[in-house]
């Protein structure tokens, strides 16, 4: 009987391992699941040989275990059907999978970026009418939780009709967490309501003004040295920018958009507020509203 292992986002490969093994005419409620700690040569051993009433079966889930070679030994060798559920598996491991049974990988959004195009394909597949700014609404709420995507998506299958924005955050009823480049960008794209909006968003999530403050501070120095680096260099990518900057590409992206809309003499002056909040805070006024102030400041 085969070793089957299911990689990918975890959501996903459990979605393939159930459809996998439905389809090879074995029924997962019915197989025994073991997880954890609970992976051990001691715990397998029963689970590995045929029942009185059939080949049998079991489940071994990876996440919190700590196998080693003799384990993934003792799975390659089973008498029975066992479906491993790795969500990375590190190469040593693959490369047992891969030469003592099969490994079938569920590719998912790796970034945030991608979910709005994995929840757009999953809604065809469904065959919901579902439009793009619907689908970027559920992306900006949900980010990489896929299991609560999926799930929202089924309720939405109970709607008639075309499913916008409107309507998808009427059934969802709630609002997409701020996110700090956003409200930066905002910011110096002139546009203080949005940014303000976004600043508030942080803070009803929970967010703490002084923490919120220091990601400002951390975001605005990668802009001046953006700025900085297109002064010496020109028009620069994101992977550019991102190796001479030391930082992931996603943030040098950031960076380098808000950069774009400043120059040396404008990034002195922001640099100057955001270092008279810092103080005003540190002496006691209220944070809240020193960080609306300075929000509204950078987008003058």
């Amino acid at each position: 009987m085969p070793l089957i292992v299911f990689s990918g986002p975890r959501f996903l490969a459990e979605e393939t391992l159930r459809r996998t093994l439905t389809g090879r005419g074995l029924h997962v409620r019915d197989l025994p699941w073991l997880a954890g700690e609970e992976v051990s040569a001691a715990e397998l051993i029963p689970h590995l040989s045929p029942g009185l009433f059939g080949d049998g079966g079991v489940v071994v889930d990876l996440a919190g275990a700590k196998p080693d070679k003799a384990l993934l030994e003792l799975l390659a060798g089973a008498a029975v059907t066992v479906a491993v559920l790795d969500e990375s598996p590190a190469a040593t491991r693959l490369k047992v999978y891969e030469s003592r049974g099969e490994v079938i990988p569920t590719p998912g959004p790796a970034r945030p970026g991608d979910v709005t195009g994995w929840i757009l394909a999953r809604a065809k597949t469904m065959k919901l009418a579902l439009g793009r700014d619907a689908a970027v609404y559920l992306a900006d709420v949900f980010g990489l939780d896929l299991a609560g995507i999926a799930g929202e998506l089924t309720k939405l299958e109970l709607l008639d009709g075309s499913l916008t924005r409107e309507r998808v955050a009427a059934v969802v009823g709630r609002e997409p967490p701020g996110d700090s480049f956003a409200m930066l960008g905002a910011a110096t794209a002139g546009r203080p309501a949005e940014a303000v909006m976004q600043l508030r968003r942080l803070m009803a999530s929970g967010e703490d003004p002084f923490r919120l403050l220091g990601a400002v501070v951390w975001q605005y120095s990668l802009v001046a040295r953006c700025v900085a680096l297109t002064l010496q260099e020109g028009r620069v990518n994101e992977t550019a920018a991102a190796q001479r900057l030391g930082v992931k590409p996603y943030p040098a992206k950031k960076a380098l958009e808000v950069a774009r809309r400043l120059n040396e003499p404008k990034i002195r002056v922001h640099l100057e507020r955001i270092l008279d909040a810092d103080l005003a805070m540190k002496r006691g006024l209220d944070p809240a509203v020193t960080l609306e102030r300075l929000i509204v400041q950078l987008s003058l």
